[in-house]
């Protein structure tokens, strides 16, 4: 498309939106990996919450979590999901909707194991999503799992990363009186080429 230039420019999205996420890391003041991520429950209603994106792929998303969560639940059940990134400072987003897989083997173990400890050992203590009776009750279970992994903990079963494989990626940037630039990444599956349309704003 002739007039996908400047900071759209580029045959391949998961490159654009490293680039774009590479900026924003020097000018967001806080977590510019952070996504909206978004699943649908067995009855169709949306959910969203945010999570950090800690990996573009050459062809997918990846973050982590805990596999017994409500997310995990319904990304599980429906095999879709999709997400934003937005950065203020820079007046752009990117929105993106796949299909998920688990990302559960040695990228998993090794991203678990760059993690603080603390934070290690909290995947370990917190049955995410589930009741919890008070904070005092989530500090005995770290301190009960600091005792069970004598400072060296492993990656728990139920906890690892998603991968999402997009079929539509969208570029957007704030445009003057509300005129927007956007341009839509689509693709029938994940494994067939890219169009790419401009959006009326």
């Amino acid at each position: 498309m002739s007039d996908r230039t400047g900071i759209f420019a580029g045959d391949d999205p998961f490159a654009i939106a490293q680039r774009w996420l590479t900026e924003a890391e020097g000018t967001e003041p806080n977590d510019p990996n952070a996504i909206a991520l978004s699943t649908v429950d067995a009855d169709g209603l949306p959910n969203v919450r945010m999570v950090l994106l800690k990996e573009i792929a050459a062809d997918s998303f990846v973050f982590y979590t805990n596999y017994e969560s409500a997310k995990a639940a319904e990304i599980e059940g429906a095999g879709k999901a999709a997400f934003v990134l937005h950065w203020k400072s820079l007046r752009r987003q990117i929105r993106v909707r796949g299909t998920v897989t688990r990302e559960d083997g040695p990228e998993a173990d090794a991203y678990y194991a760059s993690r603080s400890l603390k934070s290690r050992l909290g995947a370990w203590a917190s049955r995410q999503s589930q009741p919890l009776e008070s904070r005092t009750a989530l500090m005995a279970e770290v301190a009960r799992q600091t005792a069970r992994h004598a400072g060296n903990p492993p990656r728990p079963p139920f906890w690892g990363g998603y991968r999402i494989t997009p079929v539509e990626i969208e570029f957007w940037a704030d445009g003057a009186f509300r005129l927007h630039d956007r341009f839509r990444w689509t693709r029938t599956d994940p494994g067939a080429a890219w169009s790419v349309s401009r959006l009326s704003p």
